[in-house]
């Protein structure tokens, strides 16, 4: 009974916000440009503010005008006086959490600022925000009555000149209230737990006895933490571990080429899937209806939105448009202000819109993740959905992959290399192969063109990765753990190399 009047309350509780969304949804523009000025009033008097001169903006015109857009490396060396201990330089609150992410193509580590106002009015925001929209649709939730399985980073917080980093997914599980740290499974020991292999056993061992009602992690790795619980249980599927599982919310990689293996481990129809747009750099937006693939741009979070039309972009000397100047279905690369300091901040991603009433996005890339070796402009949306067709045509499974050119040599033309790790290979590789290249074809055209006749490229060529090649390639490179991710495409061929080697 108890746990019923929880559930209850909870629910009604989370339900209040939908009320507050209505603003930034009725009044998008108005709200990201007073959310800009009030950025600006707030920082005026730190270093980046006086360098700017932040007390005599008072317009978007103004602020393009005046501050750059910047890349990390830009940054990096006033980041590096604040995590030792520098106060006031990007942002007026002192900044003692770090959030450290390390890209998928580089071994270097960045330090992104996490502020107490972007803990609060951002990350733990969009977290009540995101179950609300989730309890909205779905008035029959019985979530709240179990608990959630959590799989957050692989790194425990460090402390260093008395500021704080590790994973964002550890910064926010080290900082959470009493009442979401109960809901929550494993312990918050286990949690932050630095070995990764040592931790999926430790989270097996204190989950499978509980009552696990959602879930919440990447899906490559939620995937493998789900597939060994079932290796330690015995059974079929997942629903017989935990019969009252209801929903699974994801995000940090593309959701589509797991959704065949999750509808096989998880076989309930009426199974909810939601997605989540977060960051270390922030939370940016959520799947706010059932069995949808598009996110709502969450406009009051304290951050204010740039884009970059991807057709224009020249790194920092891009020019940037606002919320109001974008159109539907162009590539754009994302341009972010925040309540962290963070200020015309180029984080890396690409994204489209799919309506602007309300404003909704699907992300489509990386900056850095593409190939354009011969003029081809293939993007991660490109390859997501030509795998997923032709996985559709083969009754294929993908598990992991990552593409890269072969470059040019004497007389030899250029060609896309794949190497595929597949939990169900396809019968015959090269009609896979010809599906693949053709739905490429049809979805992009400057492929197709460089296709044409085989003028520029040759056929694409798809190499079957042994079993756990990802795995120990990530594991090799000390990227085990929920926040790291394979390269998907690469421009050149030193991630594919490494990894034919292994």
């Amino acid at each position: 009974m108890k746990i019923h009047l929880l559930n209850t309350v909870i629910s009604w509780f989370l339900k209040k916000r939908k009320h507050q969304m209505e603003l930034f949804l009725k009044y998008p523009v108005d709200v990201q440009h007073e959310l800009l000025l009030r950025l600006i009033q707030t920082a005026k008097n730190t270093e980046i503010g006086k360098e700017f001169d932040f007390s005599t903006i008072t317009n978007y015109k103004t602020f393009c005008e005046r501050v750059p857009i910047r890349k990390y490396e830009s940054i990096e060396y006033m980041i590096e006086r604040a995590r030792k201990g520098s106060p006031n330089i990007f942002w007026p609150s002192k900044i003692k959490w770090f959030a450290k992410s390390s890209g998928t193509t580089n071994s270097k580590s960045k330090f992104i600022p996490v502020s107490d106002e972007a803990l609060e009015n951002c990350h733990y925001k969009a977290v009540k925000d995101m179950l609300c929209l989730y309890v909205n649709n779905n008035e029959d939730t019985k979530m709240f009555s179990g608990k959630n399985l959590r799989l957050g980073g692989s790194s425990a917080v460090y402390e260093d000149n008395d500021t704080y980093f590790g994973d964002l997914s550890a910064i926010i599980i080290e900082n959470l209230p009493l009442w979401a740290d109960y809901s929550s499974a494993p312990k918050q020991k286990t949690a932050l737990l630095g070995d990764w292999e040592t931790k999926m056993d430790i989270i097996v061992a204190e989950t499978i006895d509980k009552d696990i009602t959602n879930l919440a992690g990447v899906p490559s790795w939620m995937l493998v933490l789900l597939n060994k619980v079932l290796e330690v249980t015995g059974k079929n599927n997942i629903l017989e571990v935990w019969p009252n599982l209801e929903v699974y919310f994801h995000g940090g990689v593309n959701f589509n080429p797991y959704r065949e293996q999750y509808k096989k481990i998880i076989p309930k129809a009426d199974f909810k899937y939601y997605e989540t747009y977060n960051a270390s750099e922030g939370f940016f937006a959520i799947q706010d209806r059932n069995n949808s693939e598009e996110l709502l741009l969450m406009l009051d979070y304290g951050i204010f939105y740039e884009f970059i039309p991807m057709e224009s972009f020249d790194g920092e000397n891009s020019i940037a448009i606002p919320l109001e100047k974008v159109v539907l279905n162009k590539n754009y690369a994302l341009v972010i202000t925040t309540n962290a300091g963070l200020w015309r901040y180029l984080i890396g991603d690409t994204i489209k819109f799919t309506s602007t009433n309300p404003y909704r996005i699907k992300i489509t890339g990386r900056t850095k993740h593409f190939i354009n070796a011969f003029g081809e402009e293939l993007i991660i949306d490109n390859a997501e959905e030509a795998l997923k067709h032709a996985c559709k045509k083969t009754n294929a499974e993908i598990l992991e992959y990552t593409a890269a050119p072969i470059f040019m040599k004497d007389d030899a033309k250029g060609a896309h290399e794949w190497l595929i790790e597949f939990s169900k290979k396809p019968n015959n590789i090269d009609f896979f192969t010809e599906i693949l290249d053709n739905a490429l074809k049809a979805i992009n055209s400057d492929y197709e063109a460089k296709r044409f006749l085989n003028i520029t490229l040759d056929m694409p060529r798809v190499q079957i990765a042994k079993k756990g090649l990802f795995y120990s390639w990530l594991k090799k490179n000390n990227k085990l753990g929920g926040q790291h991710k394979v390269p998907r495409l690469c421009n050149t061929r030193r991630i594919m190399d490494e990894m034919k080697n292994l």
